[in-house]
């Protein structure tokens, strides 16, 4: 992947200081003059990281100036989010946020350093993660329904590799076995390769994990998709059900949006809106989300992606609900 205008930090903002103090927090009808600044709540390498290079890459053609990508990983994505929030409102320090940071933290916390309504301005919706639940190879049920039979003949004997109780891995399993009436016995990995390294071995039977995580286990016939998270079957693995043919209605996915702080001009926000929407409309992008497990949002204003994080934490209020977790 090409990062020539993709800059690290030390550079980048040596760049900015100078113009920064020049212009200050004010926004001009020649936004952007100089660097513009992704706070990423996740560590360079994760999937949101590499959609927000590839992202930043291109829409600094558009812009002119370079988009500097600033990891700020830990906390569940408190630390980025904080820093966000924390942010000047000029338009120059923007977030891109995952759905732990922006909507799902304020079930899981009993508090939070920021308000994810108060502290942002949406700008747009990137894309959607849909998650799979996967068999290993020897684990003798060929279908979910199987599996769901066999966890109901002996509670709480079918082990599932997750990232934790709290995590999406986590929440989602458990979500479909509230539905199914059945009990899980939960694994939970902090690293999801060593998650896929155990159930392809045969030590524990399911995973629970964002497509993108399995993607590659899949095709090498190591793991065996039982079902997406998403409401219908996806693109390349369209003979793997969705959940909703089992369980009407349900869609379970995480996804990636772009956020400014609150109080940045709704003329410049309005403006990313359309430039990104811009380059992610195109073959080339939709590529390169599917590489990476993502499904692209071609089509986002700000008002449509201010009414979704409006149903986002509708629907996420029932599912915690329902599951019983507990904020800590």
């Amino acid at each position: 992947m090409r990062r020539r205008r993709v800059l690290t930090l030390p550079w980048a903002f040596a760049i900015a200081g100078p113009v920064a103090a020049q212009q200050q927090s004010g926004v001009t009808g020649s936004w952007p003059s100089r660097p513009v600044r992704w706070i990423v709540s996740q560590p360079a390498g994760a999937g949101p990281d590499i959609l927000a290079r590839y992202l930043a890459e291109r829409v600094s053609k558009t812009w002119a100036q370079p988009v500097v990508v600033d990891n700020r990983p830990g906390g569940q994505n408190v630390i980025g989010a904080q820093a966000a929030a924390r942010s000047a409102p000029d338009g120059y320090t923007l977030f891109y946020a995952t759905t732990a940071a922006i909507v799902t933290n304020a079930f899981t916390f009993k508090s939070l350093p920021y308000d994810a309504e108060k502290d942002f301005a949406p700008i747009r919706l990137i894309g959607r993660s849909p998650f799979v639940i996967a068999a290993g190879a020897g684990l003798d049920a060929g279908t979910l329904a199987d599996v769901l039979a066999k966890a109901r003949a002996a509670p709480g004997s079918m082990a599932i590799a997750t990232e934790g109780p709290k995590t999406f891995s986590g929440m989602l399993a458990e979500s479909v076995a509230s539905l199914a009436g059945v009990k899980w016995n939960h694994v939970a990995y902090t690293k999801a390769a060593d998650a896929i390294q155990d159930v392809v071995g045969g030590r524990v039977p399911l995973i629970s994990l964002p497509e993108a995580a399995l993607l590659a286990s899949i095709r090498a016939g190591l793991l065996r998709p039982l079902a997406v998270s998403s409401a219908e079957r996806l693109p390349g693995m369209a003979q793997v059900p969705a959940l909703a043919e089992t369980f009407p209605g349900y869609e379970y996915t995480g996804w990636n949006g772009l956020f400014a702080p609150a109080g940045t001009s709704a003329e410049v926000i309005a403006k990313i809106n359309r430039d990104i929407e811009a380059l992610v409309g195109d073959a080339e992008a939709a590529e390169r989300f599917a590489s990476l497990g993502t499904l692209v949002e071609r089509r986002m204003t700000v008002a449509g992606f201010e009414a979704f994080l409006k149903e986002e934490r509708r629907r996420w209020a029932d599912v915690v609900k329902r599951i019983g977790i507990v904020p800590e």
